[in-house]
């Protein structure tokens, strides 16, 4: 039977600007990476196989053949880039990175400190050669800066030849721009969406209630990161208005 026709939001088709979701694979199997794509592939946009993950995976070119042919952008975990930097081999990540055919890069400085004048300069450098994500903010839950330091940073490595900004909020939700407690710093979103484009930001949002929040607030087609695999689907009825939180409230 053909299904019902419902009022639904309009949805941004890939390849997206706007209403991004980028997932966070942790090391999934093949089968579960092809589980994935079969249930989700239309819903994905980039998967970050996160931290240095890829170092160890035994299946990493199989399931990068797979991401690709699913029209889903992969890519590697921000701290990898930040050893490579702190141990003088940037080089030899972006080669392999070459060798394995993916052309986008995250900059980071949440786990190594980098002097934010050096991580610009190094966005700049590979900008020329790949598609640069940089990510503002730190995994350290003690570790608070100020919204205009967030704004200058993300103005900044925009201007360097960022693609776009992920703002930080690691795998637990509880950090960057959200308290330990995992509850939304909403005065420091509203500041950083009112200075800077939210097309050219990700905003890290792992959890339901976080995913929720920033949809309410910024739009069903805003961009969101670090979504768990197993919340794509789930995410998607939240964008159209097909989940209790955001029934009726994208209609136009």
């Amino acid at each position: 039977m053909p299904q019902p026709q419902l009022a639904l939001p309009p949805r941004s088709e890939k390849p997206r600007r706007r209403g991004i979701t980028h997932v966070l694979d942790k090391g999934l199997s093949l089968n579960e990476a092809e589980g994935l794509v079969e249930v989700a592939a239309p819903f994905i946009d980039y998967v970050k196989l996160g931290w240095g993950t890829a170092l160890v995976s035994r299946n990493l070119d199989a399931k990068l053949a797979l991401y690709r042919e699913a029209g889903i952008v992969p890519m590697l975990g921000g701290t990898l880039t930040e050893l490579a930097i702190q141990q003088g081999r940037l080089e030899e990540l972006v080669g392999w990175l070459e060798e394995l055919g993916i052309d986008h890069i995250e900059i980071s400085d949440g786990t190594v400190a980098i002097d934010p004048q050096q991580k610009c300069e190094l966005i700049a450098s590979l900008a020329n050669r790949l598609v640069v994500f940089s990510e503002v903010g730190s995994k350290d839950v003690n570790k608070i800066m100020a919204p205009y330091r967030w704004v200058a940073q993300i103005t900044a490595e925009l201007q360097a030849g960022a693609t776009r900004v992920i703002t930080e909020a690691r795998e637990s939700g509880t950090a960057g721009i959200f308290r330990p407690t995992g509850e939304v710093r909403s005065g420091l979103v509203d500041e950083i969406v009112h200075a800077v484009d939210p097309e050219r930001l990700i905003f890290e949002a792992p959890r339901r209630e976080q995913q929720v929040w920033f949809l309410l607030q910024l739009g069903n087609d805003c961009n969101l990161g670090n979504i768990p695999p197993e919340e794509v689907v789930a995410l998607e009825t939240l964008r159209l208005g097909l989940r209790s939180e955001t029934v009726g409230r994208f209609r136009e």
